[in-house]
């Protein structure tokens, strides 16, 4: 799903880390195509409004979308390089 303003992003963050149906889990998606963890997005929330607001060079926190991870095993956050469990493809 595309997150395009700042209310898509506040609800993104309020679902919590797994959509409904199925508890499947997400991730957020920057713009340089790069996966954020839940717990990092909300911790560097003004960073990452700082950046929807006003687009400069920081590519890493600027969010534009939330995804969920069906069969990717070695997903990890950019940031913190924890692990995003994989809905299906687990070993």
């Amino acid at each position: 799903m595309k997150i395009t303003n700042t209310t898509e992003l506040k609800t993104a963050i309020r679902n919590g880390k797994y959509a409904w149906p199925g508890g499947y889990n997400t991730y957020f998606i920057a713009q340089d195509c790069e996966p954020l963890c839940h717990d990092c997005v909300r911790d560097n929330f003004r960073l990452v409004l700082q950046e929807m607001r006003h687009p400069s060079w920081h590519d890493q926190w600027r969010v534009v979308g939330i995804d969920i991870n069906f069969e990717d095993a070695h997903l990890h956050c950019i940031n913190c390089n924890e692990h995003i469990e994989a809905a299906y493809g687990e070993e």
